[in-house]
């Protein structure tokens, strides 16, 4: 039986909330190899990075860390909900750090996984940081793609004009309101006229009891998400990206574009120890938590973690 400690650690100028998941029979005494597990945008520690693909990890012999953004969740930082993808990345650079200050984990065995939003941050942040031997991300999302065409609605100079117009009000007094990055239900949704698979699903994970977390805001304080929009998760993959990488996509593809996104990394990154994982009939939103889409990615993840850690 896994264990979960929960656990603070310093970020830049706040701390850091996370779970460790302990893998049955854990001994203080061994070293074990580990992986950060990182959550979607909107989402918290307690969802799909943790509830499930940390878990199973933890299962599989592994600890596992799976953190709350910062200015999410129950981490520090103010204002609260930003998503500035850099910050993001950096979080994931600071859960290694914390893991390789462990007595129990193998600071030369950490690898890196991460869902939707988190998926692709994954990829950067193993582009830039070879303390992560091996990454896997699970229908992963470039950010920096989506927030310039479906969040602009594939206007990007109209949402960076408005962000500017949103930033300037506030510094001269207005107040900072986060936006809710959701319908409040499936039938709203249906109802003003959204037929899109992932934000229908998306609000059927995120607004039910199915996956609902307190900590599970799906907001964001859009004023400040302007570093978003000049953003992109691969960039220089071809060059940089050469750990073991696995990526896991379903082949139902909808409007946040893991699917497109998923083929994209797998074709550029420099790794020569790559594999793509394509869950037939499935969605992005069924890798969240459906039984039978995840044992599909899990059977290949790990023993792909088991093999490059």
């Amino acid at each position: 039986m896994t264990t979960i400690r929960t656990v603070a650690y310093q970020n830049l100028g706040w701390q850091t909330a996370a779970d460790i998941h302990l893998p049955p029979g854990f001994d203080e005494g061994k070293k074990y190899p580990a992986i950060v597990s990182t959550h979607p945008i909107g989402s918290c520690k307690e969802q799909t990075a943790g509830n499930i693909y940390a878990k199973g990890l933890a299962d599989a012999g592994f600890v596992v860390l799976v953190h709350d953004a910062s200015f999410q969740g129950a981490s520090g930082g103010t204002p609260r909900f930003i998503e500035d993808p850099a910050i993001r990345v950096s979080d994931i650079r600071f859960a290694v750090d914390y893991l390789q200050s462990l007595p129990y984990v193998d600071a030369e065995r950490i690898g890196a996984i991460g869902v939707c939003g988190g998926g692709a941050y994954t990829v950067h942040a193993g582009i830039t940081d070879h303390r992560l031997k091996a990454l896997v991300s699970i229908t992963g999302v470039n950010y920096g793609r989506l927030i310039r065409e479906g969040f602009a609605q594939f206007k990007p100079r109209e949402l960076a004009a408005n962000i500017a117009q949103m930033r300037t009000a506030q510094a001269q007094g207005a107040s900072r309101d986060a936006a809710n990055l959701l319908p409040d239900s499936v039938g709203a949704a249906q109802q003003a006229g959204i037929t899109d698979i992932d934000v229908l699903e998306a609000t059927d994970y995120y607004k039910t009891a199915r996956g609902q977390q307190p900590n599970g805001a799906t907001s964001q304080l859009m004023s400040f998400s302007g570093a978003a929009m000049g953003w992109d998760a691969f960039l220089h993959a071809e060059v940089l990206l050469t750990q073991p990488l696995m990526v896991v996509i379903g082949d139902k593809p909808g409007g946040f574009g893991a699917f497109r996104d998923g083929w994209e990394i797998y074709s550029r990154a420099a790794s020569t120890d790559k594999h793509i994982v394509v869950a037939e009939g499935w969605s992005h939103y069924d890798l969240y938590d459906k039984p039978e889409p995840v044992a599909i990615a899990m059977a290949k993840v790990v023993p792909f973690f088991k093999e490059t850690l």
